[in-house]
């Protein structure tokens, strides 16, 4: 209703019009569980450098592969992330006489074991810690707890390589859509690569293999998972190139080493698996070296793919809350093609979309034809986006032939 105006003089008054700005969505705040004998359990602690991790949930001493994978997350450019400690790990918090027991049912079953060698005793690292449970707000434990964090983009569970863990991982990312999930092989392959176990298909998560060695104060050189590092690395490359960059062909800082080294021949097998492999390349240091998503669908082959999509679906979303309830029509749908066309020309400017020119690089749709009246009627609005986005050059060919002497390009 318009203003009543009752003395003569002049009023203004402020009309909101034009397009609402949408900013986009953080990308490298990562979501890590797992376990330590310090710290508070069962709920999401923001964590931004090293020593504050150290002053509340303990040094490489208080856990098993949690530690070294923040020190791997901070060393490799990351600055945000959420701990979630399920609780002290098992091989650490065993009272000395159930340490003397494992130890003597490991004996006991020597002669059983080819050669008569002592099997390594079975880790206990509980999967339902990890898998959580959710009774509600404030009663969460586990992966439900990142349940009560919007700003994760990421998430890690180091060194567990269950199923059940590692499908749970995926499924918390299917879900909730905005989010992808790092995963680590198992530390020793038995047989050859081939015989590598990698987790389900989906288009929500990576995997990476092998574990790489890092220099630990208390122990030497040892080798580790490597999702920690990786999750660094995802973070350093969103933060100079951008998260429609692959993160790949990048340095794994801290890795001194391999648990395996794969050759050329070895990657033939394990990158159409959608395999990552980190590996030592003559005079280029420890790299990751594979782009994929464990997805067979080859629209979502890449991990930059997939992850650009999370990053601009979740801020659309996000910023476009502004139209619920609004009056649906021609009005309406000009402004939400206004403001989604002017946050896509910046994405495509800062090179995450193909195209010479925007109209090539996406379009917004959002009219009578996506929005006839059966479905005004129902109260629904839709707008129909397309993009093409930049893929990488995983494969660079270079075609190299004799030609005559004094000659330039044949025709």
């Amino acid at each position: 209703m318009a203003t009543s105006y009752l003395s003569p003089g002049v009023y203004v008054e402020e009309v909101d019009r034009g397009s609402k700005p949408i900013e986009a969505v953080g990308t490298n705040t990562v979501g890590f569980i797992g376990e330590s004998m310090m710290g508070p359990v069962n709920q999401a602690v923001l964590v931004t450098n090293w020593t504050q991790f150290v002053k509340t949930f303990g040094d490489f001493t208080q856990s098993t592969f949690l530690a070294h994978a923040i020190y791997g997350f901070f060393n490799n450019g990351g600055s945000r992330c959420y701990i979630v400690n399920v609780g002290a790990p098992a091989n650490l918090d065993l009272s000395p006489a159930d340490k003397a027991a494992a130890a003597d049912k490991a004996a006991a079953t020597a002669t059983a074991a080819p050669g008569g060698t002592v099997p390594p005793t079975p880790k206990v690292d509980n999967d339902a810690r990890y898998i959580g449970k959710d009774n509600g707000p404030g009663a969460r434990t586990g992966l439900k707890c990142f349940e009560e964090i919007d700003e994760i983009s990421l998430v890690c569970a180091p060194g567990q390589i269950s199923a059940a863990v590692q499908d749970a991982l995926l499924t918390h990312c299917e879900v909730r859509k905005d989010r992808f999930a790092i995963l680590d092989s198992s530390e020793t392959v038995q047989g050859g690569v081939d015989r590598l176990v990698r987790p389900r298909d989906s288009k929500y998560g990576a995997f990476y293999f092998p574990w790489i060695q890092v220099y630990d104060p208390e122990r030497g050189n040892v080798f580790i998972p490597p999702s920690g590092h990786v999750a660094g690395v995802y973070a350093r490359t969103d933060n100079e190139r951008g998260v429609h960059k692959a993160p790949a062909n990048e340095i794994v800082r801290g890795a001194l080493g391999l648990r395996y080294q794969v050759s050329r021949g070895e990657q033939d097998i394990l990158n159409p698996r959608g395999i990552n492999c980190i590996r030592l390349m003559q005079g280029g240091g420890i790299r990751i070296w594979g782009a994929r998503t464990l997805s067979s669908d080859p629209s979502w082959r890449y991990i930059n793919v997939r992850r650009l999509f999370i990053m601009v679906e979740t801020s659309i979303e996000r910023a476009t809350q502004w139209v619920v309830f609004e009056p649906n029509d021609f009005r309406l749908w000009k402004r939400v093609t206004r403001t989604i066309s002017s946050f896509l020309t910046l994405i495509w400017r800062q090179g995450a979309l193909m195209g010479e020119t925007p109209e090539k690089a996406f379009y917004v749709k959002c009219d009578e034809e996506t929005n006839p009246p059966e479905v005004i009627d129902v109260g629904q609005l839709i707008v129909e986006i397309g993009l093409a986005p930049v893929k990488p050059a995983e494969f660079v060919i270079f075609r190299i032939g004799q030609m005559p002497a004094g000659g330039g390009v044949s025709e």
